[in-house]
């Protein structure tokens, strides 16, 4: 298993990495592809997971295949294919299209703290997954999850909130999320022993 590093990021084999940022403790998957993209501390994702145009906020955990931020094609125009903007590929005198490239990439999808996005799930550009948030496998997110909501289905409807309001509240106001190394090495036995409610009174939230 590999020692994560406050320095760089962990790429496994195959990661391929365009134009993105790391904080400290993330790992990339093997085969997994990182396109415009910004990983906040400690978040990690899986192999094969294809990530374009995201915020993914600290503690985010992404599963294997999963796609996020998923780019369209120019469905309203006459073509939608590759030729309209990547013309360079098909005539030696045509130019891509930077525009088009430069309205995908200003799409962008934000991950909340903590959020877990389950295997081979799709969630479209320009929305938020709140803190907390879990993503079941195989949905299809297509409108913001709100915090500590849990998903399902295609497209993916809410099932329940992992926690009561008063809860979630408490949690957000506690952020253990924005927590330096050393305060979340201290409290990791608590992390692992106690649910989230006897977690908050120890921690006096």
């Amino acid at each position: 298993m590999p020692k994560l590093s406050p320095d760089a990021p962990f790429l496994h084999d195959g990661a391929e990495i365009v134009n993105s940022t790391f904080g400290a403790y993330t790992e990339v998957g093997a085969g997994a592809r990182i396109v415009n993209s910004t990983f906040e501390d400690y978040a990690y994702c899986d192999r094969l997971a294809d990530i374009a145009n995201t915020t993914v906020g600290r503690f985010s955990n992404i599963a294997a295949l999963t796609r996020i931020g998923p780019t369209d094609h120019p469905y309203t125009h006459a073509a939608q294919h590759h030729f309209l903007y990547r013309s360079s590929y098909y005539w030696d005198d045509a130019a891509d299209d930077p525009a088009f490239f430069a309205a995908r990439a200003a799409r962008r999808t934000t991950l909340g703290a903590d959020c877990w996005i389950g295997h081979g799930a799709i969630i479209k550009p320009e929305l938020t997954i709140g803190i907390g948030a879990i993503v079941a496998s195989g949905a299809v997110v297509t409108k913001d999850v709100g915090p500590f909501m849990m998903v399902a289905g295609c497209p993916a409807t809410p099932l329940r909130a992992r926690f009561a309001p008063p809860i979630i509240d408490r949690l957000l106001a506690l952020a253990w999320w924005d927590w330096d190394h050393g305060r979340l090495r201290a409290a990791l036995s608590d992390f692992r022993a106690l649910p989230a409610e006897a977690f908050l009174e120890k921690y006096n939230a």
